[in-house]
């Protein structure tokens, strides 16, 4: 029983509770089905690469997973949330595939500018946009979700312009390499895990999270200790910036094109809630950005899910929706204390019989 409470009481038992309990509708229904209960976690190699729900989830979820990095230490450091992460995603595709196009509607095997310049063109794009949002935040004390509110209604239409209101493809095996194969593992896994890794180490091996906390917690307290609160919740957007411009690139290249109106629409909404389902307090300062990675990776989970039970594209966001209120309100501070009051109460119960 004590083993059990203190597992329990650990930071990732409700994210990974979450995960698990889809994986689990997953195994009844295949049940149910008549199918090999465990279809979920079967992996196989077809045309010599790595095939599975597993791996599609992975895969698919990888841009809300490099969004959920830069959102968690946003949110953290400026107790604030940075809404404009999908049309940034958007501007840094249209402007990537665009230098790569030469300013054209098609690039084939000849690209106008080397890969790289293209690429970094579109990340470096990104992290302006997160130097701007970082700007009004930090140095101009301007609230964060009507900060990022103006690259969120700007930063897309700003890709439309560049691309002409056309959809700009770059029909090229050097691009398409971002979204697609590395060997047999998608690309966009192994970006997403690089990601994750080196921020994680950078994180723990340097002072910057301890800063970004402290930061969080209580800003004017951090400066008179001697934290330059400013400087370190611009890193932030800046980082944020950064990493919206890589899942841009990745997801511009699974389609080989900028597809500027549908390219991270709607993505600021689940980075965000893959923050909140990590069990972040979206008010600041503590963060788990592994809680982070499953919750974003829980997302991805639900909606494959949806898809396996038969539910249409059109009917998935109401379920979604539902989904994603029961497992934040299992994860909300009330709810856990009426929890531990309902325990003392039978643990009280119990003692007087």
């Amino acid at each position: 029983m004590e083993q059990l409470k203190k597992i329990t009481k650990m930071r990732l038992f409700l994210p990974l509770f979450c995960m698990f309990l889809v994986m689990a509708v997953n195994i009844i229904y295949d049940a149910a089905s008549g199918n090999f209960a465990f279809n979920f976690f079967t992996i196989s190699i077809r045309n010599g690469v790595l095939y599975g729900r597993l791996i599609d989830i992975l895969n698919r979820g990888s841009e809300i997973a490099i969004l959920a990095i830069g959102m968690t230490l946003v949110v953290s450091s400026s107790a604030g949330t940075d809404i404009s992460v999908g049309s940034v995603m958007s501007l840094a595709a249209s402007f990537c595939c665009m230098l790569l196009a030469g300013y054209g509607v098609d690039a084939t095997s000849d690209l106008a500018v080397p890969l790289i310049v293209g690429v970094l063109g579109g990340i470096l794009l990104a992290c302006v946009c997160g130097a701007f949002n970082g700007f009004l935040v930090a140095y101009l004390n301007v609230q964060p979700m009507v900060a990022t509110l103006i690259l969120f209604s700007a930063a897309r239409a700003v890709g439309l312009l560049l691309c002409n209101n056309l959809i700009v493809y770059v029909r090229n095996e050097s691009f398409q390499f971002f979204g697609g194969f590395c060997g047999f593992i998608p690309t966009p896994i192994v970006i997403a895990a690089a990601c994750i890794l080196i921020v994680s180490v950078l994180l723990k091996k340097t002072a910057l999270g301890l800063y970004i906390q402290s930061v969080g917690i209580n800003k004017k307290a951090s400066r008179i200790a001697g934290l330059n609160s400013e400087r370190i919740i611009f890193l932030c957007y800046i980082v944020c910036g950064l990493m919206a411009g890589i899942a841009g690139v990745v997801a511009s290249s699974r389609i080989s094109s900028a597809d500027s109106n549908n390219i991270g629409l709607n993505y600021e909404l689940d980075a965000i809630l893959a923050v909140a389902l990590g069990g972040n307090s979206l008010g600041g300062g503590k963060f788990n950005l592994a809680g982070s990675i499953i919750g974003a990776y829980t997302i991805q989970a639900i909606t494959t899910t949806l898809f396996a039970l038969g539910v249409s594209s059109d009917q998935a966001p109401v379920y979604k929706a539902i989904i994603v209120i029961i497992i934040v309100a299992i994860q909300a501070p009330p709810f856990n204390a009426w929890v531990k009051r309902l325990s003392a109460k039978r643990a009280l119960a119990k003692g007087g019989a």
